[in-house]
């Protein structure tokens, strides 16, 4: 996997207005997840590791109150693989309403979910259009 490749993915995902929270210890965080809302569903990415090979997940989740989309309870699309394949599929992936995008409704796999006791984000980054996205690196500089 390729860090710089990572970057330039999680540059794009910034670009497209995503939110970003880092989870872990300050200096090697052990999960990044990211969501971007949208009127209807969130799409949500959730790294964990420090290779992230293998071990990445992506879905979209419908959204009503009281729902968390980092513990969905269903998904109308999914995807694990290395966080490169993952990021590269869910920034394809077509907007809500668009004749290709996936109306399915499917059972979350369990890599879907944060653990129940992850605990507060370390970092979080609101989503922006504005300035110039951060790299993984001055992600966990905070």
């Amino acid at each position: 996997m390729s860090t710089s490749e990572i970057d330039l993915l999680l540059a794009e995902l910034r670009r497209d207005a995503w939110g970003l929270w880092v989870f872990g210890p300050k200096y090697g965080p052990d999960i990044l997840a990211a969501v971007r809302r949208w009127q209807t569903c969130a799409d949500v990415v959730i790294l964990r590791g420090e290779d992230g090979e293998n071990d990445a997940a992506a879905y979209r989740t419908p959204t009503m109150p009281g729902l968390d989309p980092f513990v969905p309870e269903l998904v109308s699309w999914q995807y694990h693989s290395s966080a490169v394949w993952t990021l590269r599929a869910v920034l394809s992936l077509p907007a809500p309403g668009h004749v290709q995008a996936p109306i399915a409704v499917l059972k979350p796999s369990p890599l879907c979910s944060l653990p129940p006791d992850l605990g507060l984000p370390i970092a979080y980054r609101p989503a922006s259009i504005t300035g110039e996205p951060p790299n993984a690196a001055q992600l966990v500089s905070r």
